[in-house]
């Protein structure tokens, strides 16, 4: 077995195993490879294409510091995923301490605007969930995570995600049900 040094800095060893080089996967290349996606997830977990690219940009961005460690993972996406997820709790957490703040301090009414009405209603009926039943979803639906798969991030088994996709999938029908209901098609 050979180990030969990438081109640049941050690639990786090429590791001839048998005669045969493995293909060194570069950081550029694993950032555009998974950026888009990485982003679509978050975009669909925070309802903001803006915030959604700040935190994947922050994820990457703490992924290329740890690069050299992160490329001997089975699946280095899932840790980009994992910090991104939980960089957008943390920023919930503090604007919504702020947004309190601010109610009590000024009396302000939150002003919340949307695309389109069909937007709003998923929004709406996604931020109805519990925090792990929306993350389900999202993975699910959205990243194409199997159940073991999110399972895996998750922590927790199989079975859990199964009944949190069934409950989230039965409350986002009645949700949007009653949303539709609502809504004046004439």
């Amino acid at each position: 077995m050979t180990v030969t040094m990438g081109a640049r800095a941050n690639e990786p060893p090429v590791v001839d195993v048998g005669g045969h080089a493995a293909p060194a996967i570069t950081f550029d290349g694993f950032y555009h490879a998974h950026y888009r996606g990485v982003v679509a997830q978050l975009c669909a977990y925070t309802g903001d294409l803006g915030q959604a690219q700040d935190l994947a940009q922050e994820a990457f961005c703490r992924a290329l510091a740890r690069w050299d460690r992160l490329i001997r993972y089975d699946d280095p996406v899932a840790w980009v995923r994992r910090v991104a997820w939980n960089l957008a709790s943390s920023r919930w957490r503090r604007l919504r301490t702020a947004r309190n703040h601010l109610l009590r301090q000024r009396r302000v009414e939150p002003q919340v605007s949307g695309p389109t009405p069909d937007r709003v209603a998923i929004d709406v009926a996604l931020a109805a969930l519990p925090p792990n039943h929306r993350r389900a979803v999202v993975l699910h639906y959205l990243a194409d995570l199997s159940v073991a798969q999110i399972a895996i991030q998750e922590g927790v088994a199989e079975g859990t995600v199964k009944s949190w996709l069934h409950r989230s999938r039965t409350a986002l029908a009645t949700l949007l049900d009653e949303t539709i209901e609502g809504v004046d098609h004439g």
